[in-house]
Protein backbone atom coordinates (compact mmCIF):
# COMPACT_ATOMS: atom_id res chain seq x y z
CA UNK A 1 0.00 0.00 0.00
CA UNK A 2 1.09 3.63 -0.70
CA UNK A 3 0.22 5.37 1.88
CA UNK A 4 1.28 6.77 4.83
CA UNK A 5 -0.69 5.37 7.92
CA UNK A 6 -0.33 8.23 11.06
CA UNK A 7 -2.32 7.41 14.43
CA UNK A 8 -2.57 10.11 17.55
CA UNK A 9 -2.69 8.70 21.21
CA UNK A 10 -3.00 10.13 24.66
CA UNK A 11 -4.73 9.94 27.69
CA UNK A 12 -7.90 12.19 28.61
CA UNK A 13 -7.20 15.56 28.25
CA UNK A 14 -4.21 15.66 26.00
CA UNK A 15 -5.57 17.24 23.20
CA UNK A 16 -4.48 14.78 20.69
CA UNK A 17 -8.39 14.80 18.76
CA UNK A 18 -7.94 18.46 18.08
CA UNK A 19 -4.33 18.11 16.95
CA UNK A 20 -4.74 15.37 14.91
CA UNK A 21 -7.77 17.52 12.84
CA UNK A 22 -5.17 20.45 12.71
CA UNK A 23 -2.45 18.16 10.68
CA UNK A 24 -4.83 16.96 8.33
CA UNK A 25 -5.85 20.59 7.11
CA UNK A 26 -2.53 21.55 7.35
CA UNK A 27 -1.34 18.77 5.02
CA UNK A 28 -4.12 19.07 2.54
CA UNK A 29 -3.01 22.95 2.41
CA UNK A 30 0.25 21.25 1.49
CA UNK A 31 -1.57 19.41 -1.69
CA UNK A 32 -1.29 16.16 0.55
CA UNK A 33 -4.42 13.67 -0.28
CA UNK A 34 -5.58 13.02 3.39
CA UNK A 35 -8.28 11.19 4.97
CA UNK A 36 -9.15 11.46 8.97
CA UNK A 37 -10.79 8.85 10.71
CA UNK A 38 -11.23 8.42 14.70
CA UNK A 39 -11.78 5.20 16.35
CA UNK A 40 -14.20 4.53 17.13
CA UNK A 41 -16.88 6.50 15.36
CA UNK A 42 -15.73 7.25 11.51
CA UNK A 43 -18.70 4.31 10.79
CA UNK A 44 -22.05 3.68 11.60
CA UNK A 45 -20.92 0.68 13.29
CA UNK A 46 -18.14 3.03 15.07
CA UNK A 47 -20.67 5.77 16.05
CA UNK A 48 -23.23 2.78 17.27
CA UNK A 49 -19.95 1.58 19.13
CA UNK A 50 -19.18 4.86 20.25
CA UNK A 51 -22.54 5.55 22.00
CA UNK A 52 -22.63 1.90 23.74
CA UNK A 53 -18.99 2.31 24.90
CA UNK A 54 -18.60 5.90 25.74
CA UNK A 55 -22.41 7.73 26.59
CA UNK A 56 -23.92 4.58 28.26
CA UNK A 57 -25.13 4.82 31.72
CA UNK A 58 -25.70 2.64 34.89
CA UNK A 59 -24.18 -0.23 32.60
CA UNK A 60 -21.33 -2.33 33.47
CA UNK A 61 -19.17 -3.25 30.71
CA UNK A 62 -16.40 -5.26 31.16
CA UNK A 63 -12.73 -4.81 30.08
CA UNK A 64 -12.67 -7.69 27.86
CA UNK A 65 -16.19 -6.90 26.64
CA UNK A 66 -15.01 -2.93 26.26
CA UNK A 67 -12.00 -4.49 24.18
CA UNK A 68 -13.94 -6.62 21.67
CA UNK A 69 -16.23 -4.01 20.53
CA UNK A 70 -13.66 -1.58 20.31
CA UNK A 71 -11.78 -4.36 18.33
CA UNK A 72 -14.90 -4.78 16.12
CA UNK A 73 -15.36 -1.21 15.20
CA UNK A 74 -11.60 -1.10 14.48
CA UNK A 75 -12.67 -3.87 11.92
CA UNK A 76 -14.95 -2.30 10.25
CA UNK A 77 -12.96 1.29 10.42
CA UNK A 78 -9.80 -0.44 8.63
CA UNK A 79 -12.30 -2.26 5.86
CA UNK A 80 -13.77 0.66 5.00
CA UNK A 81 -11.34 3.86 5.17
CA UNK A 82 -7.96 2.93 6.05
CA UNK A 83 -6.90 0.34 3.78
CA UNK A 84 -8.47 1.71 0.90
CA UNK A 85 -7.48 5.15 1.60
CA UNK A 86 -3.48 3.95 1.88
CA UNK A 87 -4.29 1.67 -1.58
CA UNK A 88 -5.29 5.21 -3.16
CA UNK A 89 -1.81 6.64 -2.03
CA UNK A 90 -3.46 9.03 1.02
CA UNK A 91 -2.41 10.01 4.06
CA UNK A 92 -4.59 8.26 6.83
CA UNK A 93 -4.53 10.15 10.14
CA UNK A 94 -6.96 8.25 12.46
CA UNK A 95 -7.71 9.56 16.20
CA UNK A 96 -7.09 6.66 18.31
CA UNK A 97 -6.01 3.15 17.12
CA UNK A 98 -5.13 -0.37 18.30
CA UNK A 99 -2.90 1.40 21.18
CA UNK A 100 -5.94 2.77 23.05
CA UNK A 101 -6.94 -0.68 23.46
CA UNK A 102 -3.77 -1.80 24.83
CA UNK A 103 -3.55 1.29 27.10
CA UNK A 104 -7.14 0.95 28.37
CA UNK A 105 -8.02 -2.08 27.96
CA UNK A 106 -5.37 -3.74 28.60
CA UNK A 107 -2.56 -1.65 31.16
CA UNK A 108 -5.98 0.14 32.22
CA UNK A 109 -8.48 -2.85 32.39
CA UNK A 110 -5.90 -5.49 33.46
CA UNK A 111 -6.29 -7.71 30.26
CA UNK A 112 -3.19 -9.67 28.96
CA UNK A 113 -0.86 -7.56 26.91
CA UNK A 114 -0.08 -10.23 24.75
CA UNK A 115 -2.77 -11.79 24.16
CA UNK A 116 -4.74 -8.81 23.45
CA UNK A 117 -1.74 -7.59 21.50
CA UNK A 118 -1.98 -10.50 19.38
CA UNK A 119 -6.03 -10.59 18.78
CA UNK A 120 -5.95 -6.78 17.68
CA UNK A 121 -3.30 -7.26 15.28
CA UNK A 122 -4.95 -9.80 13.94
CA UNK A 123 -8.39 -8.66 13.70
CA UNK A 124 -7.49 -5.91 11.66
CA UNK A 125 -5.11 -8.20 9.14
CA UNK A 126 -1.32 -6.45 10.61
CA UNK A 127 -2.95 -2.73 8.93
CA UNK A 128 -0.45 -0.50 11.58
CA UNK A 129 0.71 2.52 11.87
CA UNK A 130 4.15 4.09 10.28
CA UNK A 131 3.67 6.63 12.64
CA UNK A 132 2.21 6.73 15.87
CA UNK A 133 2.22 10.42 18.07
CA UNK A 134 1.86 9.75 21.41
CA UNK A 135 0.43 13.54 23.50
CA UNK A 136 1.49 12.55 27.13
CA UNK A 137 0.47 14.59 29.85
CA UNK A 138 0.26 14.51 33.19
CA UNK A 139 -2.96 12.52 34.39
CA UNK A 140 -3.99 15.50 37.02
CA UNK A 141 -3.17 18.29 34.28
CA UNK A 142 -5.14 16.24 31.69
CA UNK A 143 -8.13 16.08 33.63
CA UNK A 144 -7.91 19.75 34.66
CA UNK A 145 -8.66 20.48 30.63
CA UNK A 146 -11.66 18.03 30.43
CA UNK A 147 -15.52 19.33 30.20
CA UNK A 148 -18.48 18.42 32.07
CA UNK A 149 -20.00 16.16 31.12
CA UNK A 150 -17.49 13.19 31.49
CA UNK A 151 -18.45 10.28 29.31
CA UNK A 152 -17.83 6.73 30.81
CA UNK A 153 -13.76 6.32 30.28
CA UNK A 154 -13.34 10.33 32.00
CA UNK A 155 -15.43 8.90 34.67
CA UNK A 156 -13.29 6.10 35.54
CA UNK A 157 -10.94 6.11 38.82
CA UNK A 158 -7.85 8.05 38.57
CA UNK A 159 -5.67 5.05 39.61
CA UNK A 160 -6.89 3.40 36.11
CA UNK A 161 -6.30 6.67 34.06
CA UNK A 162 -2.55 6.99 35.55
CA UNK A 163 -2.74 2.75 34.72
CA UNK A 164 -3.26 4.29 31.10
CA UNK A 165 -0.92 6.74 30.82
CA UNK A 166 2.05 4.41 32.32
CA UNK A 167 0.88 1.86 29.78
CA UNK A 168 1.24 4.15 26.68
CA UNK A 169 4.59 5.26 27.52
CA UNK A 170 5.49 2.11 28.28
CA UNK A 171 4.00 0.98 24.71
CA UNK A 172 6.24 3.78 23.22
CA UNK A 173 9.33 2.24 24.81
CA UNK A 174 8.73 -1.09 23.23
CA UNK A 175 8.38 0.63 19.88
CA UNK A 176 10.94 3.70 19.62
CA UNK A 177 11.11 3.76 15.88
CA UNK A 178 7.32 3.95 15.33
CA UNK A 179 5.95 6.13 18.47
CA UNK A 180 7.20 9.50 18.80
CA UNK A 181 5.98 10.95 22.35
CA UNK A 182 5.51 14.76 22.77
CA UNK A 183 4.76 17.05 25.90
CA UNK A 184 1.29 17.96 25.61
CA UNK A 185 2.03 20.63 28.54
CA UNK A 186 3.39 22.33 25.59
CA UNK A 187 1.31 25.54 24.16
CA UNK A 188 -1.48 24.13 21.60
CA UNK A 189 0.79 26.21 18.58
CA UNK A 190 4.13 24.77 19.77
CA UNK A 191 2.65 21.65 19.58
CA UNK A 192 1.38 22.05 16.24
CA UNK A 193 4.87 23.37 14.99
CA UNK A 194 6.18 19.80 16.31
CA UNK A 195 3.90 17.57 14.85
CA UNK A 196 4.21 19.13 11.27
CA UNK A 197 7.57 19.60 11.29
CA UNK A 198 8.44 15.61 12.22
CA UNK A 199 5.47 14.33 9.73
CA UNK A 200 6.88 16.63 7.16
CA UNK A 201 10.01 14.93 7.75
CA UNK A 202 8.23 11.56 7.69
CA UNK A 203 6.71 11.99 4.65
CA UNK A 204 9.80 13.34 2.75
CA UNK A 205 11.72 10.08 3.55
CA UNK A 206 8.54 7.67 2.97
Amino acid sequence: MGGFFITFEGPEGSGKSSQAKWLAQALRRRGHQVVFVRDPGSTVLGQRLRRVLLHTRRVRISPLAEALLFIAGRIQLVEEHVRPALRRGCVVICDRFHDSTMAYQGYGGGLDIAWLNQLGRRAIGGVMPRLTILLDVPTRVGFSRIRSPRDRMEQKARAFHHAVRQGFLKLARREPKRFIVLDATEPKSVLQQQVLTLVLRKLTHH
